[in-house]
């Protein structure tokens, strides 16, 4: 055995050695900044509790209604679930929902019930269509039932195509996890490269044991261990606290988010290439979260956003991230539907890093 094959196995087991304590000391690192605890986990968990606590509050009171003349399909309905108003002609009653005045609108034509939602209020329109549409198959179940001959089965309709039953907890979830995995990427690769720019760390690095590579490798390794703790705490907190039934799929939330994790890591590395202080770090991460958050989907359904949004958010990963965790952890879509996500955020994270790798400056550090 020649001394060269000796020297391998012990080198390697040294750099293991530096790698896993790397690891440790930067992820204890990472768990006593509070700031980073806070902006990471805590910031997007307030941001999901609140807004469900708000938007999820409305399914507990009763839908205002506006019976647009005859509507026997109300006769039946629950006075918990409705509160109905009658007024006389349907313009009166777009307007008022135009106004806010109401969560929907509601005609019946023979057998056809129209349903119009609110177009001010996504949620409680939603709601309110959820609810007028469950109250019509209920009817419906009772004339089948009854077996009453001359009594017709009802059609509900929607009038507007973007309505429908939407708990804000199956798109606030998946949405503001992955707004709170592009924070906890491009807030925290930004940050620390300034970081080690102002600390010259890796110039102190070529005089350790520890190559920049093992370093480097071992703080994109905290990164994803993170990105799996935010999502183990987002999904437990969304199904215990307020309902959401994760389906057979939703352990495929973790490939998916580790995915999207590089591709914001990518980002951040442009963004602490760029900037020269934390301060112009954190502006230019923000300057990237929020937007990309709004035009995503985070916040409430991308199609009940105006065109112009929908076409900007092609551009965005976070809207594919979004979509894929909705697909597999709410509505139980194996990971084959969600492929091309995948292809779009893999090919993103390759492209981006591609160009962070040949514009870094590492003389800088």
């Amino acid at each position: 055995m020649t001394l060269g094959a000796v020297r391998e196995p012990r080198t390697r087991q040294v750099r293991t050695s530096a790698y896993l304590s790397l690891v440790k000391a930067l992820g204890r690192g990472w768990l006593r900044d509070r700031s980073q605890v806070f902006f990471t986990i805590l910031l997007p968990l307030l941001f999901m509790v609140l807004l469900a606590s708000v938007f999820g509050s409305s399914s507990d009171s009763a839908s205002r209604v506006l019976a647009v003349g005859e509507v026997p399909v109300l006769d039946g309905a629950d006075s918990g679930d409705f509160t109905v108003t009658e007024v006389s002609d349907l313009d009166e009653a777009l307007a008022m929902l135009r106004e806010g005045d109401a969560d929907a609108a509601v005609s019946q034509e023979g057998g056809t019930v129209l349903i119009y939602p609110s177009p001010t209020s996504s949620t409680s329109g939603s709601i309110a269509a959820g609810r007028l549409s469950a109250l019509v198959d209920d009817v419906n179940v009772e004339v089948l039932s009854a077996a009453a001959p001359g009594e017709e089965v009802l059609a509900a309709e929607v009038e507007e195509a973007d309505g429908g039953a939407v708990r804000p907890i199956q798109y606030l979830a998946p949405g503001i996890l992955a707004w709170g995995i592009a924070i906890s990427g491009v807030f925290g690769a930004a940050g620390t490269i300034v970081d080690w720019k102002r600390d010259k760390l890796l110039r102190r690095l070529r005089l350790t044991p520890a190559s920049v590579s093992t370093f480097l490798g071992a703080k994109v390794s905290v990164n994803l261990l993170v990105a799996v703790g935010q999502t183990v705490v987002f999904l437990a907190v969304a199904a215990l606290g307020f309902g959401l039934e994760l389906s057979a799929w939703s352990w495929f939330a973790v490939p998916l988010v580790l995915l999207g994790t590089l591709a914001f890591l990518a980002i951040g590395v442009v963004i602490g290439g760029i900037a020269q202080t934390s301060p112009g770090a954190a502006g230019l991460s923000n300057l990237v979260t929020m937007p990309m958050a709004f035009v995503s989907g985070a916040f409430w359904p991308l199609a009940l956003s105006p065109a112009w949004v929908q076409a900007i958010s092609y551009l965005s990963p976070m809207r594919y991230l979004n979509e894929a965790l909705q697909s597999v952890v709410v509505y139980g879509e194996p990971p084959s539907t969600v492929l091309p996500q995948i292809g779009f955020l893999a090919a993103f994270a390759a492209i981006v890093a591609l160009v962070s790798w040949k514009t870094f400056k590492f003389d800088e550090l």
